[in-house]
């Protein structure tokens, strides 16, 4: 199973659209997660229509149409993984830990909000992702997004991509 993670797409205040790289994994991708700050609901539809399993939250920056079709938390298993989604955790310093007290039946928690992407191992193994974002790099030298897959009950393969800067 292919996954594809995008968070903080702030369409259309940062961006007028996904770059074309990011469609195309969405089109490669089994289940796609979005782990809010979308901020116009025609992405969500747009991803809804072109995913062939889309898994979303709202974010800080998304208002009524958005909170009320998308939960703040989202927790699914795929293929034997305990899956969470949230926009935002709070700081860097304490993270793992704090999110293992909230996770604690996780085997991976997504989650967006800095645009600063993270991929680290908490003590109870609950593994953190952040994608960034692929619409606004804020300080980050790329903008970004990750995929990676789910095989035989585990989470593998995870890669985080870095879009072309845009002229």
């Amino acid at each position: 199973m292919r996954l594809l993670l995008i968070s903080d797409t702030h369409l259309p205040a940062r961006a007028r659209e996904l770059p074309p790289q990011v469609w195309a994994e969405v089109a490669a991708a089994d289940v796609v997660v979005h782990a809010g700050d979308w901020v116009d609901v025609a992405l969500l539809d747009e991803l809804e229509e072109r995913s062939k399993r889309l898994i979303g939250v709202y974010g800080n920056n998304d208002g009524p149409a958005l909170r009320a079709r998308l939960p703040e938390i989202a927790r699914v298993e795929l293929d034997g993984v305990r899956l969470a989604v949230i926009h935002e955790t709070g700081a860097k310093q304490g993270r793992e830990q704090r999110c293992d007290a909230q996770f604690p039946d996780t085997d991976v928690l997504v989650f967006g909000h800095s645009h600063i992407p993270w991929d680290t191992v908490a003590p109870s193994g609950l593994r953190l992702l952040n994608p960034g974002s692929p619409t606004d790099r804020r300080r980050q030298p790329y903008c970004t997004y990750q995929t990676c897959r789910i095989e035989n009950g585990a989470l593998t393969g995870v890669e985080l991509h870095q879009l072309p800067r845009r002229g």
